[in-house]
């Protein structure tokens, strides 16, 4: 049996209010030590590993990082959490620096925002994406 119409709503007063996506970006960003693209080459030089995340088309349209390890979103988290059977070799322990590249630099923060779930605590990405680092890197 349904709740009766005054119960739906108090059930429904109870629930926290929706967010958007600029909510939750705003929140990873928050948790982030997001990179300026001048910043990366020196990162790299102390071992940082640069991922791109970026689907193959986007990549094959706009061009790659050649210091970048091709990992696409879809599985990022089991390829850099230490304890996963996926994992690369890269995956070494939860110290790596990792940092996160797609296009504009709004999914790469989600991703490393997740990689931090993982306790992957170094995990960032970079200001302005590929389109930023390209020029620098490229």
């Amino acid at each position: 049996m349904s709740p009766d119409p005054s119960e739906r709503r108090t059930l429904m007063s109870n629930r926290p209010a929706p967010r958007t996506i600029d909510d939750v970006l705003a929140e990873a960003r928050a948790r982030l030590d997001r990179l300026e693209a001048a910043d990366v080459p020196g990162e790299l030089a102390n071992g940082a590993v640069l991922v791109d995340i970026r689907p193959a088309a986007q990549r094959a349209q706009e061009g790659e990082i050649g210091q970048a390890l091709i990992i696409e979103r879809n599985v990022l988290e089991w390829r850099c959490d230490p304890s996963s059977d996926a994992r690369i070799p890269e995956a070494a322990d939860h110290d790596v620096r990792w940092i996160i590249l797609c296009q504009q630099g709004y999914t790469s923060s989600l991703a490393a925002a997740a990689l931090q779930d993982l306790g992957l605590h170094r995990a960032t990405d970079v200001i302005g994406g590929y389109e930023a680092l390209a020029p620098l890197l490229g």
